[in-house]
């Protein structure tokens, strides 16, 4: 399709980027319901590796199938598929580029209970190359006690990819021992962590939605000073888009745990309001039977197209 206005300038955000890099963000851009919006909703399916199978599929057992989640993802009109290795293995040769697939190149598990969370490196850049991919993921944890380490790796994974024309989704999910429970959504935090993505080189930033509760004792007393608005989400949002280079990096939102469909499209509606630029939404999508669940991304999609 021919580029709109709207990619155009959210391309013109990433000048330094190889014209490869660009094409490949801008596969993710023009593709499936939202395709030329500026919009994404992207479904991930890393859930089995980090929770556990029977967590993750059991709710809708279809989902242990990895040729579900993928034929999921093209139904209901998704930009990309996310996943690790073994699952994009098992699909990337039947699609041959039906839809953008987005290779996770780190994971965990939740069978080691840390305080401190770091995640391993489970495959390469050129796995992602070797299966057509548009984009690598990986996850960081800022706040934990191992994210030097992580921002290091990131650093050298960022330049090789787009050594290969493949920019960089970047999960950012602040934990540790210093954040409390409650901190790890907090409007200062989110934001934070959405800052530190784009200084990382991130090109997709993913973020939870932040929730209406300041964490850090030195940024509550600027955003009272300042009268930063926190009481909506969509306020918040706001905050957090502002924070990846005021707006100039695509920032989207994880569905979090799973809720009701009410539940799932105010909070998207919030998200919308708010400037995000979109969904990612895992287990709130494929933990419902298929039907249902292509019901509920076309309708989280319409939200965001307005």
């Amino acid at each position: 399709m021919a580029y709109t206005d709207r990619v155009k300038q959210i391309l013109s955000w990433y000048p330094s980027d190889t014209p490869g890099t660009l094409t490949n963000l801008a596969r993710m851009l023009n593709h499936g319901t939202l395709a030329g919006t500026g919009k994404m909703v992207i479904l991930p399916v890393d859930q089995g590796f980090e929770h556990g199978p029977t967590r993750s599929f059991q709710p809708n057992p279809a989902g242990y199938d990895p040729d579900y989640h993928a034929q999921l993802a093209i139904d209901s009109g998704c930009n990309a598929y996310a996943a690790p290795l073994g699952f994009l293995e098992m699909v990337a040769g039947k699609l041959n580029g039906e839809i953008p697939l987005i290779l996770k190149v780190n994971n965990s598990d939740t069978l080691a209970k840390i305080s401190e969370p770091c995640s391993a490196l489970t495959s390469s850049v050129k796995d992602a190359v070797r299966l057509g991919c548009a984009a690598i993921g990986y996850t960081i944890y800022p706040g934990s006690g191992q994210r030097n380490q992580q921002y290091q790796d990131l650093r050298d994974l960022i330049a090789e990819a787009k050594s290969y024309g493949l920019p960089t989704v970047l999960w950012a999910y602040p934990r540790g021992g210093g954040i409390s429970k409650d901190g790890e959504q907090a409007a200062d935090v989110i934001a934070y962590a959405a800052q530190i993505s784009a200084q990382l080189g991130a090109h997709v930033i993913k973020v939870k939605p932040p929730k209406d509760f300041l964490e850090q004792a030195e940024a509550k007393k600027v955003f009272e000073k300042f009268s930063v608005p926190t009481k909506t989400l969509a306020e918040r949002v706001r905050h957090v888009v502002q924070s990846a280079f005021n707006g100039k990096r695509i920032v989207i939102f994880s569905g979090g745990e799973a809720k009701d469909t009410p539940a799932v499209l105010e909070e998207i509606r919030g998200i919308a309001q708010g400037g995000g630029f979109g969904s990612i939404m895992g287990r709130n999508a494929f933990q419902r039977p298929h039907d249902e669940a292509v019901k509920l991304l076309k309708d989280v999609m319409a939200v965001f197209r307005g």
